[in-house]
Order: structure tokens, then C-alpha cells, then sequence
């Protein structure tokens, strides 16, 4: 997820249903079994300040923190394989655009919901894939690492995660499926290869904890009808449906609202708090960036601090060390 300058349709509906409903008379129908007493720590695209995101060196780097989870976005091959990028596009994050062999692939396709002229994820095969190297997209940071890692793929990423269980820390894995109604409608069932990888990996047996995101209710339906593991609704969605948090406990065990819609919410941020917890739904905010502090804090420390004291159940950042240290009470080295 990126964060939004203003939010969008579904989550403003969610506050206005929150808001409705504060002084509402509602049933205690509990926090959902995936909430947690300590906040949640899920490295965003994995250590992705430091290294190109959605690469085993920023989830290894998360991971040697101390991050309660990495979090890789997928999108899929033209062979089938799920892989990790942000966007079903190339040029942002990898030398695609340098490399003379695909010039012919850049083609102009709809990507988030508006024509874009790139190179698509799916028109490659995963050994095609394997061929480019990841860049830092972010300007302003390190870009020394870039044109060094390959892209993994989502099982190289749960053999990590698998491998890291079995040392005794416990990591999980929160993937989120990138444009599936898009990949949909290209012919591409990613619904059935994110299961089917999170079958073979048997990731329960070693305890291993998994929660599933997406912007899009359909797929999040969809899922819920297919397997147990813990979904997460993102706000806000591509969809003009109204979502209030009873429809999506429905459906759902979560939300990942933007940060800053929280923090301002017009009832105050306890109550937008109180009426997902109200309704089973735990809150994993998103995005917390050293780089980017919110209007309102002199410091992302300062900024994790307001979310921690507030309770939300976990926060998504790009520097899991930083975060981590904040929540801990401890100073990153």
C-alpha cells in the first residue's frame, strides 16, 4: 500500500459509520484471535528503507530486527509463478527499462485503474523475471544496493519465512495480492496460487502466522469462502460499495487504514479504534517512514508513539528498526 494525500471514498465511510455509531449500543462480539497485546511490527515490503523493497535482502534485514512479520505484495508471471513487486509494472523498481532484449515488451495496459505505458509482470516468464535486477524507487535514499538482488518469488519468500521459524523466532507473512481483479480479467486465478503456495509451504504446522490483505472486498469474499487464514480489508478500496465495520467483520478479521485518517478521525482516534474492536476487527495502520514524518510530529518517534499509545494492534513501516525501538523502549543501534 502507499499512503494517500487524502483518503479515499470507502475509508471516509467507515469513519462516518464509526462516527454514527460511537454512542451506539452494540454487542460485545470480541477482538478477533489474531489481535495482539503488543503491536504488531510488519516491515513494509520488508527492511525497504535501507534495501530495494521486495527483495530476500529486505526481508533477511527485517528480519535480523526483529519484525513480527515481512509483507510482500504479488503479482504473477506469465508462467504462472507469483513473484514480488508493488505494481504489476517494471520500470519503477527494477533495470527492465536498461535491458535491450524486452524493449519490445513495454506495452500500454490498465494498471490501478488508468492506462499506463511499462512493462507488465505478466507478459514475462518467471525465468525472464529472475533476468532483472531490483532498484531502489524511492529518491532521497540509499540507491547503492540497486541492480544487485533478483526478484523472489512467494515460495523462495515462505522457505524463508519457514526457515526463520525453525531458529526459534517466530515471523509471520502478510502478502496482499496486487490488482487480482486485473489479473482476473487477463485470465490469471492468483487467488488459487496464493493458497495453493501458502498449502505447500504448511506454514501452521511450525507456527508461523499468516494474514492475508487486500484493497479489494471481492477478493477478500472470495478468500474467506476458500481458507482460514486472518484477512485484512485496506482502506481505503477501489470499490464505490459502502464498507462499515460490521459489513466487513463479515468477511474479515481487519483493517489497514491510512495512518493519518486514524489520528484525525473527528470523534477522535480512540473512537475510530473502539468501533473496530467493537466489531472484531483488529487495526494495523500504514505507512510509518523515517524519511516522511506526518504533519503534527517533530519525529517519526514521536509519530510511532502516538500510535502505540493509542493501541492500535500493529503498524506497517519501512524501518522495522526504528519502529521496533520505539516499541521496545529501546535505542536502534
Amino acid at each position: 500500500m502507499q499512503s494517500r494525500i487524502l483518503p479515499g471514498l470507502v475509508l471516509l465511510l467507515f469513519a462516518a459509520a464509526c462516527s454514527a455509531a460511537v454512542d451506539a449500543d452494540s454487542p460485545d462480539t470480541g477482538i478477533a484471535e489474531t489481535r495482539s497485546k503488543t503491536p504488531l511490527i510488519i516491515a513494509h515490503r520488508g527492511a525497504s528503507g535501507l534495501y530495494p523493497e521486495h527483495t530476500l535482502a529486505a526481508y533477511e534485514a527485517a528480519i535480523d530486527m526483529g519484525a513480527d512479520f515481512i509483507e510482500p505484495d504479488l503479482v504473477i508471471t506469465r508462467d504462472g509463478h507469483l513473484v514480488a513487486r508493488h505494481e504489476r509494472y517494471l520500470s519503477r523498481s527494477t533495470n527492465v527499462a536498461d535491458l535491450p532484449e524486452f524493449a519490445d515488451r513495454r506495452t500500454t495496459k490498465t494498471a490501478g485503474g488508468q492506462m499506463r505505458e511499462d512493462w507488465f509482470v505478466e507478459d514475462f516468464t518467471l525465468a525472464e523475471i529472475k533476468s532483472l535486477r531490483a532498484r531502489q524507487p524511492y529518491e532521497g535514499r540509499d540507491t547503492s544496493y540497486d541492480d544487485q538482488f533478483a526478484i523472489p518469488t512467494f515460495t523462495e519468500i515462505l522457505g524463508l519465512v519457514a526457515i526463520t521459524n525453525q531458529t526459534g523466532q517466530t515471523l509471520g507473512v502478510y502478502p496482499e495480492l496486487k490488482g487480482p481483479a486485473e489479473l482476473a480479467a487477463l485470465g490469471f486465478d492468483v487467488e488459487t496460487a496464493i493458497l495453493d503456495a501458502l498449502a505447500a509451504a504448511d506454514l501452521a504446522s511450525i507456527g508461523a502466522p499468516v494474514f492475508i490483505q487486500s484493497f479489494h472486498p471481492a477478493t477478500l469474499r472470495s478468500l474467506d469462502t476458500k481458507a482460514d487464514w486472518p484477512l485484512v480489508q485496506l482502506l481505503p478500496a477501489t470499490t464505490s460499495e459502502k464498507l462499515t465495520p460490521e459489513t466487513i467483520a463479515a468477511y474479515a478479521d481487519g483493517i489497514g487504514p491510512w495512518k493519518q485518517v486514524v489520528m484525525q478521525f473527528s470523534d477522535g482516534p480512540e473512537a475510530y479504534l473502539e468501533m473496530a474492536h467493537e466489531a472484531g476487527l483488529v487495526v494495523h495502520t500504514y505507512t510509518y517512514r523515517d524519511d516522511v514524518v506526518a504533519p503534527g510530529y517533530e519525529t517519526i518517534e514521536d509519530e510511532l508513539s502516538a500510535a502505540f499509545d493509542l493501541g492500535v494492534d500493529g503498524i506497517f513501516t519501512d524501518f522495522p528498526d526504528t519502529a521496533l525501538a520505539v516499541r521496545d523502549g529501546a535505542s536502534p543501534d
